[in-house]
């Protein structure tokens, strides 16, 4: 009997066990420091630098979120006084600090009780009277005249830096991250450049502007104070969420993005930009105002999660923390110091018109973090360059490979059978096996991942409200055992050496196609977003390359072919496990049965192996096939894995782990930190009418992407962790589909809004939400008890309103007055009947202890005009083609009296020259309890996973009726 080689142990072999631990050390170890990053904030300073005070900062943060703020309530008024004081003690302070220092800065504080404008969003208008506070701390190398004293008084130099927050609130909202952290950053900021050696060589302005959250029109009333011609580049800090890390959001172009690569703990990704252009996120932030309106280049950097808090009560220190405010103040600190520090002619001269300047507009950006530690920007033409050189070298290279193993008789992709010494004899390869299995195995679990999607759609649609990641471990279990089982099956019926090879090259071409349409897109739109495609794609090609390079250990095909000769046995043990192949197969007789046993007999003659469907017999090879590590006659060969392919036997065992690292890294890192940054962003939008459809579907997409690497090796995993993966799929899958998606700590977001008809008395108040959770919570409001409680849709939610008690925004109950003086309106017929084409008329309106009101049409009229107000065409347009149905009015004083007059169009007809619609007055105050005892009911017997945010700027809207004719 001929000796046989022992099979070799190797740690790093390409068998089960080595296999199924490091592929799962690898994921585990790299994902785990994402989730932590993701949800753990670096620890703030015991001491704070040179020039910041933390501890000021949290005290100053308290005392802004004391109570709710919006532009349209009295708390408002004492926050702004409030700020005016903290710049002067902050300013004085630093003057005292730095008497002695000739660099002291000087400081100039505007507040801004006159500037105002009047633009048109869409179809709607607006009227804005602004209460902006604004710092300006001129830098070393600016001019030194008072120039905005002058009547069209213009800077000269190189400009400046602009950093902005809102210090206004909804009403339902103290404003903790929305946007309190960014308001006390504002005022560190200031104390931070006028401390001794921070003084800035460009100037800094720092705008605290108010009435943010009612359609940007602080920002956009800033635009008419003289120092906004003086800053080109901005930062924006905001809040889209209520906590957690600070991330860069959005950013115009490359120069600006590479200051806030100083940051300490940089975090966002260029592909969050992505998202606010396609809508999935339904707010937005002054970085459009600065950037699109002013033609400004900066950045925007926001909170983002949890957004259940958002807008809601639960919007204050409680639920934040220091170390929230430490990663803004310190990104800003970094930014801004870059900014002001810089000597470049990047930014030098006047903007000129949206995202311009004399030196050309900003180039384009590829950035994102790496561990919330590292920061990486680079161009988009360098994305561009890179994507369209990988796009032809690698599939280049590849051909080559496969041309030069052509060319010495290595290529056994494809290869069915070979000639034996150019005889009428073949031999059996099976090159062909495995070729069709990575779009089945691709398919069937990414097609699994979608199907729950949908099916937890139908179901239980709010569950990734609260449990993401009970929906993420369902998808991932789903997909890791979906893959095995069907691998393993396959690999049990047609055991193939070339599955890998076959598998990557699959990848490869699907990662190609993918990055061809990146590329498309980049170019064409300048869209960054599909950055990692790039390095997605270069790492599968290295790892098929590699795979092409293996071929190169293989004998000869016509070598190997050699070595069988007509009357020897024929090795059919490596064939099919189901359908083992017969002697014609490979060239050759099937050995008599009947033969005698001789020295060279296998011990194994004397009973034929056989698997559950096999039809032929299975033989070893004879003695005289045993060189370069071939199977002899008693035993397969060792080198050659379960039934696979005789020839693999010299294939490389330890390259697999090259090729995991090879894409397994990238692939994580990359991706994995985009898949937990979508689902903090997205999974609790479907409250605020965004399609849930579209969050599972996100998970489903990044499942896939994660975990695709796994195919090329998955056929040698053990069953442990696919057995476990398929318990816990269960598990959550049950989960998922009956648990409540809704706690104390992520609370559904029900939308509040009060409208009186103040000439009918009519008083419904209302409760807007997703179906059927909005209906089960007005069950437990108790004056909605009993009453006929009627619900509309609108848009993606649905209304439901009821009776509501009587509000008392106007007066005590005891001294209010008639409900037709809550609103006060006057309309004159102003045309002559000269213009033939046009009707003109004035409306007068006020409303007692507001000062914001509504003028809405039941048809569009064409232009309108405020008495008094700024109006900027070019950059702020208040006229539209389609016209405008409603003008919002918003005064800066109490109980104003606006003056508007209107135009619209000659109809047509008897009522061509009707205009008729409602004048309405809004209330936004409820810090004091019966003011509003509608919203106080809501807030006290609402149960637990509630939240009651605002639906509209008033939370109590009163109306009177108009008709013009």
């Amino acid at each position: 009997m001929a000796p046989t080689k022992a099979r070799r142990c190797s740690p790093f072999a390409f068998n089960r066990w080595p296999v199924t631990v490091i592929t799962t050390l690898v994921y585990v170890a790299l994902l785990a420091p994402l989730i932590v990053i993701e949800h753990v904030l670096p620890a703030a300073p015991e001491t704070a630098p040179d020039g910041l005070d933390i501890d000021e900062a949290w005290r100053d943060l308290q005392h802004l979120t004391g109570g709710f703020h919006p532009y349209n309530s009295r708390r408002n008024d004492e926050v702004r006084s409030w700020l005016l004081r903290r710049i002067d003690e902050i300013v004085l302070e630093s003057s005292r600090e730095g008497v002695m220092d000739e660099s002291q800065p000087e400081v100039f504080v505007f507040d801004d009780v006159q500037s105002n404008l009047t633009f048109s969003q869409s179809d709607l208008g607006v009227y804005f009277e602004g209460t902006n506070i604004i710092v300006y701390i001129r830098g070393s190398e600016d001019d030194k005249t008072n120039w905005w004293e002058r009547p069209d008084g213009r800077p000269s130099g190189k400009g400046g830096v602009l950093v902005s927050a809102h210090y206004d609130s909804v009403s339902t909202g103290y404003g903790a991250t929305d946007d309190g952290v960014g308001v006390v950053t504002c005022l560190q900021l200031i104390r931070y450049f006028t401390s001794p050696g921070h003084a800035p060589r460009k100037g800094l302005v720092v705008l605290l502007n108010n009435g943010e959250e009612d359609f940007l029109n602080g920002a956009r009333v800033y635009s008419q104070h003289p120092i906004s011609k003086f800053p080109h580049t901005f930062l924006n800090l905001e809040g889209a969420g209520a906590g957690g890390r600070a991330t860069l959001f959005r950013s115009s172009d490359l120069e600006v993005t590479r200051f806030y690569e100083r940051s300490e703990h940089p975090f966002g990704s260029v592909l969050s930009d992505a998202g606010f252009q396609a809508g999935l996120i339904r707010s937005q932030t002054d970085y459009i105002v600065f950037e699109g309106n002013l033609g400004l280049r900066g950045l925007d950097v926001a909170f983002m999660e949890p957004r259940a808090r958002y807008h809601t009560d639960q919007d204050d220190t409680r639920h934040t923390n220091r170390d929230s405010l430490w990663h803004m103040l310190s990104a800003a600190v970094a930014t801004t110091e870059g900014l002001v520090s810089d000597s470049s002619d990047d930014f030098e001269g006047e903007p000129q018109g949206p995202g311009k300047v004399p030196s050309g507009k900003g180039t384009r950006a590829v950035w994102f973090d790496l561990f919330g530690s590292t920061f990486a920007v680079f161009e988009l033409h360098t994305l561009f360059a890179l994507s369209v050189t990988l796009l032809i070298v690698a599939p280049l290279t590849l051909l080559i490979t496969s041309i030069v193993l052509s060319n010495v008789d290595r290529m056994y992709l494809f290869s069915i059978s070979v000639w034996i010494d150019e005889g009428d004899e073949k031999v059996s390869l099976r090159g062909v096996r495995g070729f069709f299995r990575f779009p089945f195995l691709f398919g069937c679990s990414a097609a699994a991942t979608v199907a729950l999607a949908f099916l937890l759609t139908k179901i239980n649609p709010q569950i990734v409200h609260s449990s993401e990641y009970a929906v993420w471990t369902m998808m991932i279990s789903a997909w890791v055992f979906i893959a095995w089982f069907l691998s393993r099956v396959a690999n049990f019926a047609r055991p193939s050496a070339l599955h890998r090879i076959y598998t990557l090259t699959w990848m490869f071409v699907l990662t190609w196609v993918l990055l061809v349409v990146a590329t498309v897109y980049e170019n064409r739109d300048g869209l960054a977003a599909g950055y990692f495609i790039l390095f997605y794609t270069f790492g599968t090609f290295l790892a098929t390359w590699i795979s092409y390079l293996e071929l190169f250990a293989l004998p000869r095909k016509s070598e190997y072919a050699s070595r069988f000769r007509r009357g020897s046995r024929r090795a059919s043990s490596y064939g099919s496990r189901l359908l083992t192949p017969s002697a014609d197969e490979i060239g050759g007789s099937v050995p008599n049965e009947e033969e005698e046993p001789s020295e060279s007999t296998s011990l194994l003659r004397g009973g034929q192996r056989t698997t559950f469907a096999n039809y032929t017999r299975v033989d070893d090879l004879d003695d005289n096939i045993t060189e370069g590590g071939y199977p002899s006659q008693e035993r397969r060969d060792p080198n050659v894995y379960g039934y696979e392919q005789p020839w693999s036997a010299r294939l490389p065992k330890w390259t697999w782990l090259l090729q995991l690292l090879l894409i397994a890294p990238i692939v994580i890192i990359l991706i994995g930190q985009l898949a937990l940054t979508a689902t903090a962003a997205l999974h609790q939008t479907s409250q605020d009418g965004s399609p849930v459809l579209t969050v599972y579907l996100v998970i489903a997409g990044f499942t896939t992407l994660l975990f695709t690497p796994l195919i090329p090796f998955i056929h040698r995993y053990t069953y442990h962790i696919p057995t476990f993966l398929f318990l816990v799929f269960i598990g959550t899958l049950i989960y998922n589909l009956v648990a409540f998606p809704f706690s104390s700590s992520n609370r559904l977001k029900l939308f509040f809004l009060q409208e009186v008809d103040l000439d009918t008395g009519v008083n419904r108040a209302s409760l807007t939400g997703v179906p059927p959770y909005v209906s089960d919570a007005i069950k437990w409001i108790p004056s909605a008890a009993d009453q006929n409680v009627t619900c509309a849709w609108q848009a993606d939610r649905v209304k439901c309103s009821w009776d509501g008690l009587a509000p008392h925004v106007v007066g005590s109950a005891s001294e209010e007055p008639p409900l037709q003086d809550w609103v006060s309106y006057n309309v004159t017929r102003t045309d002559d009947g000269s213009n033939k084409h046009r009707h003109q008329a004035r409306f007068q309106i006020t409303g007692l202890n507001t000062r914001a009101c509504v003028l809405s049409f039941d048809s569009p009229i064409s232009r309108f005009r405020v008495a008094g107000s700024a109006v900027d065409e070019q950059r702020f347009p208040t006229t539209f083609p389609a016209g405008t149905r409603e003008i919002r009015l918003w005064s800066r004083t109490w109980e104003n009296t606006w003056t508007v007059d209107v135009e619209w169009e000659r109809r047509e007809g008897s009522e061509g020259s009707e205009l008729s619609g409602k004048a309405t007055c809004l209330w936004s105050d409820s810090n004091s309890r019966g003011v509003i005892p509608a919203l106080d009911e809501i807030r006290q017997y609402s149960p637990d996973w509630v939240a009651v945010t605002k639906l509209a700027s008033g939370l109590v809207e009163g109306s009177r009726s108009f008709r013009i004719s």
